[in-house]
């Protein structure tokens, strides 16, 4: 118990002399120990990095779970060290939805057929979504993380150990001060002349105590300053190992990037399949099939963009332009004299049948329109080859 109660009385001791060297060094009335040059840019380097490293990781987060409520829930989930119970995807429960309500609206229906396209599509992007943010948390996330609950933790640690290494270093220099000053002052007080032997005594014996003292301040300034070199060593080894953090979280950005590529990728391909999938489903809900005339030729069109391509109904009463389309024999279609226009391909299309023709991504062709087509459709020509083409599929150029 002796023991304990002087190890606090120590303790107490030490707080206080640090929180007097804290304040009057903010009071500019105590000297600081300032550290070199090289040791100032490492801290700033480490400060930087975890500044930036928790801004990132927080908004990858938001990135890949944009719901804040979720965010925290997994948050506590990881702390209770519990497994996080599996979500679907945005994307899975609007499959789940499109394909309800296609069994609802009839699978057979053209509504019914297209929703459970999509919904399948959607499916597929979502298990996309998924796989993206499950390699993100793992190659990204994680290693930032770590680096926040760990390495950062053990900088800090060291960090605030050295800040009071500094402050018992300074503290035992100004003891020294002060004792150095009270010795001399000492030391200049007694007068070989003096008349009075007792005051002469007192006076020696003053100066005495304060040599003593000037010794043990020097003492324990010695050990203050070898603590405290020692200490700025283990810190500055800590803090230049930052930049092997950076190469770390370089190589964690690679990655990162590489699956978000992938998922882009993936759901380009997915959405490109779906768009020629619709394309050859009947029309019925969409389009106006009335128009039977294409507009001006000396009216410039604007850009299409790329949409779902709508084709004629199947099993419906004949469309005027459609009868008037497949009456025409494309061996003895002749170009307008004017109206002709060039246009680039947008998206890869097969061709349905012989009436159409294929089109490569970025090829250039001459198209035109006749008298009676479907507005959805035109004519395409390229070099000798010639047949229907989806405008949607088309970039109309001047």
């Amino acid at each position: 118990m002796d023991f304990n109660m002087k190890k606090l009385a120590s303790d107490a001791g030490v707080f206080f002399s640090r929180a007097v060297q804290f304040t009057e060094e903010k009071l500019g009335q105590a000297e600081k120990t300032e550290l070199d040059a090289h040791f100032e840019n490492l801290l700033a380097k480490a400060d930087c990095t975890k500044n930036w490293t928790e801004k990132i990781l927080h908004q990858t987060e938001v990135l890949l779970q944009p719901n804040p409520s979720v965010r925290v829930e997994e948050f506590l989930y990881e702390k209770l060290d519990r497994k996080v119970p599996s979500r679907v995807t945005n994307g899975e429960l609007l499959a789940q939805y499109m394909v309800e309500a296609a069994n609802d609206f009839g699978p057979g229906t053209p509504y019914g057929k297209t929703l459970l396209k999509v919904g399948e599509t959607q499916k597929r992007l979502g298990g996309a979504e998924r796989d993206f943010m499950h390699s993100a948390s793992i190659n990204f996330l994680n290693p930032l993380r770590n680096f926040l609950e760990g390495d950062w933790r053990t900088i800090s640690k060291e960090r605030r150990i050295l800040e009071n290494r500094r402050l018992d270093l300074d503290a035992c220099k100004a003891r020294l001060k002060k004792a150095k000053a009270a010795e001399a002052k000492a030391s200049a007080v007694p007068d070989f002349q003096e008349t009075r032997p007792r005051n002469y005594i007192l006076s020696a014996s003053a100066s005495a105590l304060w040599s003593d003292e000037v010794e043990k301040a020097e003492h324990e300034l010695r050990v203050a300053q070898t603590d405290f070199d020692r200490q700025a060593e283990v810190t500055r080894l800590l803090l230049e190992g930052i930049s092997s953090t950076h190469v770390n979280h370089l190589r964690c950005l690679h990655e990162f990037v590489e699956s978000q590529t992938t998922y882009y990728a993936q759901g380009y391909q997915y959405m490109l399949d779906l768009q020629k999938q619709l394309g050859r489903f009947p029309g019925t809900f969409v389009g106006n099939t009335e128009s039977t005339s294409p507009p001006p030729a000396t009216t410039s069109p604007p850009t299409v963009a790329a949409t779902i391509p709508v084709v004629p109904t199947v099993g419906r009463a004949p469309n005027p332009a459609t009868a008037v389309e497949g009456a025409l024999n494309l061996n003895d279609v002749k170009p307008p004299a004017s109206g002709t226009r060039k246009a680039r391909v947008l998206y890869d299309y097969e061709a349905a049948d012989s009436s159409e023709l294929a089109l490569l991504a970025d090829e250039m062709i001459t198209v035109y329109s006749l008298p009676g087509m479907d507005p959805d459709w035109l004519i395409g020509e390229r070099g000798n080859q010639k047949g229907k083409v989806p405008v949607t599929y088309l970039e109309l150029l001047s």
